[in-house]
């Protein structure tokens, strides 16, 4: 039986998952027959690894971490997942990277290899992780098929009005600076699951995915028509430790006076600012910034209540750019599991419809306020509410999955 082996890589975790063909496209039943996750956690690392409802983790080393392939390769044959490496039909790789190549989903060889190479100048801190990843698994499973499965194919269908920046036309087209967007491919996967919830989607929908890189999408009879990173995930509302939206002079300014070379204004922007820079080089977590918040820490709560103002006036806008809304969508770790989040987010925007059922808001996730853990999908709209606002988790790994054997299969 075909099985499909899924790699989301970030800058901080790598994320593994494999798929039995059989079950791929089942509605019903479970796809996902093995996952790994790979971490750092206060300065070491770990990994956790679940098949079936079993979950074990473990610490390992830095260099287990650092060629964490070989390890799954090992553990999948010794486990008896797969007989052999050869089981494995196609790897699919989740690709964040900017320009009018990456904005469908190919198959990595060597074109694609070096166009991934040339990207890494402008979004080193996704393009560095897939890279390696990339290289070591044509290293051990040189033989397999290996997708790039594009983040940013579902915002094609973004107008060019949204589309195109304020620069001189000739040079947007020669160096392909447009708004590609990021989080498609979450996006893509809620939406999914909101339409069988709901037995179809409605017309004007916005989607609020809330994890340490966050992006807020509105969506026009199933189709993205804007979206708030750009063409780097680095534009947008503000993240961990990544800016956000920011007046270009304010960067020229900062570059003079921190003297600042591009690459090191790059790493500034993507690793310096975000929540961390707005704590004070505290903490970048949301959940950790609510407990600071809670001992009355200042700039914890002025951290959270930027961002959480940043997040409410994009749903403000795509509210304007869609002509109202009929259902607003939390996902990702901090949409899913933080019912106080959600709440702040949604206070104040009663005007267009929203309000909260506190009960219902903090019983989907057990949490009063804080972190919980989402369970199943679920509305926290008041009864009242004209407004639909659903809370549903994303499952990247299976879209991945879905898009990886469909680009297999149409060549």
């Amino acid at each position: 039986m075909e099985k499909y082996l899924i790699v989301n890589l970030g800058s901080a975790s790598k994320k593994y998952s494999l798929y039995e063909d059989e079950q791929l496209f089942d509605e019903i039943q479970g796809r996902e027959i093995f996952r790994a996750h790979f971490e750092k956690e206060n300065g070491d690392f770990a990994v956790t690894e679940n098949i079936s409802e079993t979950s074990e983790k473990n610490k390992i080393s830095q260099s287990e971490y650092e060629h964490s392939g070989k390890r799954l390769r090992d553990v999948l044959i010794s486990k008896k997942l797969v007989k052999d490496a050869g089981e494995i039909a196609a790897l699919g790789f989740r690709v964040v990277a900017p320009g009018e190549y990456f904005a469908k989903t190919r198959t990595i060889d060597a074109e694609y290899r070096e166009k991934l190479k040339e990207a890494y100048e402008i979004a080193p801190l996704h393009v560095e992780a897939v890279l390696k990843g990339i290289e070591e698994f044509a290293s051990i499973l040189p033989d397999t098929p290996m997708i790039g499965v594009s983040d940013s194919a579902f915002h094609a269908t973004i107008p060019e009005t949204a589309r195109l920046y304020a620069l001189p036309a000739e040079d947007s087209r020669k160096y392909g600076v447009y708004r590609y967007g990021y989080h498609g491919i979450s996006v893509a996967s809620v939406l999914n699951s909101a339409e069988k919830i709901l037995g179809g989607l409605p017309p004007r929908v916005i989607v609020c995915h809330l994890g340490s890189g966050s992006s807020v999408t509105a969506i026009k009879d199933g189709k993205s028509v804007d979206t708030s990173m750009g063409f780097t995930p680095l534009e947008g509302v503000a993240m961990a430790t990544r800016s956000g939206d920011i007046d270009p002079g304010a960067l020229f300014y900062l570059g003079k006076k921190l003297n600042l070379s591009y690459d090191e204004m790059d790493e500034y922007l993507n690793r310096k600012c975000g929540l961390l820079g707005l704590s004070g080089g505290r903490e970048s977590g949301v959940r950790e910034l609510l407990e600071l918040e809670k001992s009355g820490d200042p700039q914890a709560k002025s951290a959270l209540d930027v961002w959480v103002y940043r997040v409410k006036k994009y749903i403000g806008a795509y509210a304007a750019a869609l002509g109202g809304l009929d259902l607003l969508i939390f996902t990702a770790t901090i949409g899913e599991r933080s019912p106080i989040i959600r709440s702040r987010v949604c206070a104040g925007l009663e005007f267009i419809g929203l309000g909260v059922d506190r009960e219902k808001n903090e019983r989907l996730t057990g949490a009063k306020g804080g972190f919980g853990k989402l369970t199943a999908s679920g509305f926290i709209e008041k009864c009242d509410a004209p407004v639909k606002i659903a809370v549903i988790p994303t499952d990247e790994a299976k879209e991945i999955a879905r898009e990886t054997k469909a680009a297999l299969f149409s060549e």
